[in-house]
């Protein structure tokens, strides 16, 4: 694949606005390893990329909505790999589509648009798989599934000494992320995910389905959502802005803002004992801020 993907460009950078005299924390800036296919995108896409490639598809078929990192993600890696893509959009076909699906669309992704109802109907899913499984390969929204947790798990081996971590926490939408990390953390480390979901959970059963037998001691915390998926408020707009003044590191509203926040009010109420060392994934993906308001972040939300 012709992929300028550069992990040696990945840092990992102590944050002291997220640490204190007790507590360490390091957050791995995965959102420096391509400047669209950002963060975890890459790792849980490049096994189905492989499967695409090896198998002589025509290409990678997937989902997602109008701002999403995996939809602009998905088309540049495809077609750097020489591979067709088709896009189903949540949503109907605004007048003007926002920038992330004229990006994609740049990149020679074929998007359909679905209405909401239709986009959560499994029969469209299985009818989607009837036509087009033989010849595309197709990717669940997020990159989600088997091969989207193989793909994170390698997320670990750009951690120098990642062993010596505590805790390691990430956000989690799919949980995709947060199961592939678990698979290979130590059975003495604490995985923490932090949700931009609100309801009910259904995270905590999917990962163990996922994890299997496997021995691992994760949690997720739904108490920092600020509304729900891709919701925000006056509150975490501040939080983002004072969080790049401080650290020089941009976030994102939909995850890793939200994950951000709350490492620091599981610091502030004493979740981590004293000696913990915690890493912090950043998993890259801006597009969301795309939505807001010109002015509204201090640095760039294109």
């Amino acid at each position: 694949m012709n992929l300028a993907v550069n992990p040696g460009l990945v840092t990992l950078d102590t944050v002291h606005s997220l640490s204190d005299q007790s507590v360490a924390v390091n957050v791995l800036r995965l959102d420096k390893i391509h400047s669209v296919v950002s963060g975890n995108k890459w790792f849980k896409l490049q096994k189905y990329l492989k499967n695409a490639l090896e198998s002589g598809q025509k290409g990678i078929l997937t989902f997602g909505g109008p701002y999403s990192n995996h939809i602009i993600a998905t088309a540049f890696a495809a077609s750097a790999a020489g591979l067709q893509s088709i896009g189903i959009i949540r949503g109907e076909e605004a007048r003007q589509i926002s920038g992330t699906l004229k990006d994609a669309r740049s990149f020679g992704m074929n998007l359909v648009f679905v209405s909401r109802e239709k986009y959560k109907d499994p029969v469209m899913h299985a009818e989607i798989t009837a036509e087009y499984g033989h010849e595309w390969t197709i990717v669940p929204e997020g990159g989600q599934g088997a091969q989207g947790i193989l793909g994170a798990s390698e997320i670990l081996s750009l951690v120098p000494g990642a062993d010596s971590y505590s805790h390691i926490c990430c956000a989690a939408g799919t949980g995709t992320t947060l199961a592939g990390l678990a698979s290979v953390a130590m059975p003495s480390q604490h995985l923490v995910g932090i949700s931009s979901l609100k309801g009910d959970d259904t995270l905590t059963g999917d990962i163990s389905a996922w994890l299997g037998n496997l021995n691992r001691r994760f949690t997720i915390f739904f108490d920092y959502h600020f509304g729900g998926y891709a919701k925000y408020s006056s509150d975490l707009i501040h939080f983002m802005n004072g969080f790049y003044a401080d650290n020089k590191i941009p976030t994102d509203f939909v995850y890793t803002a939200k994950l951000m926040y709350g490492v620091q009010q599981l610091l502030k109420t004493g979740y981590f004992q004293p000696g913990s060392k915690v890493l912090v994934i950043h998993s890259g993906g801006l597009q969301g801020n795309r939505s807001l308001k010109a002015g509204d972040l201090i640095f760039s939300n294109e």
